[in-house]
């Protein structure tokens, strides 16, 4: 069983959940989550009282606001300072969409590292040419301006753009070698398998929030896991890291997202994605007492874009309070004096 807790508020196809009622009251509820695990090809879970499930407030909070009557709603969320988890759908797959650009940023660091390329490496931009979905299986591209490694990093985190992206991974040997960076640093739930040019040409081929998509695709959890290990300095030197989430820190899409219903105080370093169907936000939220959040949320459905902006922006906020909360009743605790003979 994973350390995140499972929270059981998910979206189900309407056939399943039809299914799934027929049965006798006590085992609908198990019989509705194995029954929407089994469509989407998820693991089966083992069954669960509502009362394990929602351990506490702050994790039945959460799961109110990731209720996914109106398409799947993926979180996780890690305190860097005391491992405590939360997470709801936090291992089934979710378009990554463009919070992917934060790997292939780190696997060209690497090589930086390495002395393969420097951050002054020049590589051209590569611009989408127009062609019919689906009618080959990588997107023609042509070059455009070179342009130095850092400043690729920085336009491509910032401000998300494509053609920066599919440069650097070109030049790191493609999807295949960002697969194995992740892998090398034990995270398995992570896959991309095509470049932003096709990967935004052919995106549509699935709904999001009713089918999962192997491709490109992502756990939350694994991204919280790639999220704390850079920001601890696990995967890369602190060179690169500074790059990285300095870059992540000036992202200027997203204002709707994460950031939208942060204090003042708390400083948020991150990456938005956008597709079909489906938004995200994954990121690093800073408290001014030094802690430190990562978080991923995928957002899929809700009926307009606006609206799973507002879910990602309430979810962010509820984490970030909810932690905040927490912390400061362990310091309540154990900062009160001790008595008893």
């Amino acid at each position: 069983m994973s350390n995140f807790r499972f929270l059981a508020r998910i979206a189900t196809p309407f056939a399943v959940m039809a299914a799934a009622l027929s049965a006798p009251a006590s085992a609908q509820t198990n019989d509705l989550q194995a029954r929407f695990d089994d469509a989407f090809g998820t693991e089966l879970r083992a069954p669960e009282t509502f009362e394990a499930i929602y351990a506490n407030n702050f994790e039945r909070r959460i799961a109110e606001l990731a209720d996914g009557d109106k398409g799947r709603i993926g979180v996780a969320a890690l305190d860097l300072a005391t491992g405590e988890q939360v997470a709801v759908l936090g291992d089934q797959l979710f378009p990554m969409a463009s919070t992917s650009k934060i790997a292939i940023a780190a696997t060209y660091l690497e090589m930086v590292e390495q002395g393969r390329y420097s951050l002054t490496s020049e590589f051209p931009l590569l611009l989408p040419v127009r062609s019919a979905k689906f009618s080959s299986p990588a997107a023609p591209v042509r070059e455009g301006n070179y342009m130095p490694a850092i400043d690729l990093i920085e336009i491509m985190i910032t401000r998300s753009s494509n053609p920066a992206t599919d440069a650097l991974l070109a030049a790191v040997g493609g999807p295949e070698k960002v697969n194995a960076w992740m892998r090398r640093q034990g995270i398995n739930d992570f896959s991309i398998d095509r470049d932003i040019a096709t990967l935004v040409r052919d995106d549509g081929e699935y709904d999001p929030a009713n089918w999962i998509d192997p491709r490109d695709a992502a756990t939350p959890r694994a991204m919280v896991r790639l999220l704390s290990g850079l920001y601890r300095g696990d995967f890369l030197s602190d060179q690169s890291r500074r790059v990285l989430l300095g870059a992540m820190s000036r992202t200027v899409t997203g204002k709707r997202r994460i950031v939208a219903h942060m204090p003042d105080e708390a400083r948020v370093s991150h990456k938005t994605g956008s597709l079909n169907n489906t938004s995200s936000d994954i990121g690093i939220i800073e408290s001014p007492d030094g802690r430190a959040i990562a978080v991923a949320i995928y957002v899929t459905g809700q009926g307009t874009r606006l609206n799973r902006e507002r879910r990602i922006a309430a979810i962010a906020r509820a984490l970030y309070d909810g932690f905040q909360a927490r912390a400061n009743q362990n310091r309540n605790w154990t900062s009160a004096p001790r008595t008893g003979g």
